[in-house]
């Protein structure tokens, strides 16, 4: 998977190409010389062998009021995580949830709780602040988190700086998250692979750090 951004840079404006699209944000009167910048391409998602004693998959946001209004997460990341939850399940890799109490109740049926998940209120894109999430994971001997949601530029990136401040190595699906655009989603995997413990050139599996793969691509063992 390659993605290029060229972003044009200038006193507060961001204008980002691709894909024909331009974005642009606040043009300041009196903006200095645009700069031309081209992001560094994503390297490919790769394939990962997990330990499903391990392993525990986190699900972010797979809510009625925020993926039935995105058509990314309903008509790609669900039917990618529905398939990948089935076979974490059959293997007995632990679940968890992560979302807002106000939606807690509010799981696609596809891939709602089940008794015995975890399920964590959140207060903040990192589902580790304040949450017991890092103490309910490490209880179970969780050293490793698939971790899936919307959207990839806001939670997915947050709490995967999270997970690996606590220790864990994270492994993201790419076909499990999403943003609104095109711009956010190579941005939102920029950062996943070069925050904190730094992948950038995607790793399979570097410790305490994150790799980009697809649920296609990883197995349980």
């Amino acid at each position: 998977m390659t993605m290029f951004r060229d972003m044009l840079l200038a006193s507060g404006l961001v204008l980002a190409l691709g894909g024909g699209a331009a974005f642009a944000q606040g043009q300041p009167a009196g903006a200095g010389k645009m700069v031309t910048l081209q992001m560094p391409a994503l390297p490919d998602p790769v394939r990962v062998t997990l330990n499903p004693a391990t392993t525990a998959l986190l699900v972010l946001d797979y809510v009625d009021p925020i993926c039935k209004s995105q058509p990314k997460c309903m008509g790609e990341m669900l039917p990618a995580l529905t398939s990948l939850m089935q076979r974490a399940r059959k293997a007995g890799v632990v679940v968890a949830y992560g979302t807002r109490e106000r939606t807690m109740s509010s799981w696609l049926p596809e891939i709602a709780p089940a008794a015995g998940d975890i399920k964590i209120v959140s207060v903040a894109q990192d589902r580790f602040y304040n949450t017991d999430l890092d103490k309910v994971l490490k209880a179970k001997g969780v050293t490793t988190i698939i971790m899936a949601g919307w959207k990839v530029s806001g939670s997915v990136t947050y709490t995967s700086v999270g997970a690996t401040v606590h220790d864990y190595t994270v492994v993201v699906p790419v076909d499990t998250t999403a943003a609104s655009t095109d711009y956010e989603t190579a941005i939102g995997l920029f950062q996943i692979l070069n925050q904190n413990s730094a992948n950038a050139t995607n790793v399979p599996l570097k410790s305490k750090a994150s790799t980009l793969s697809r649920t296609d691509m990883i197995t349980f063992q």
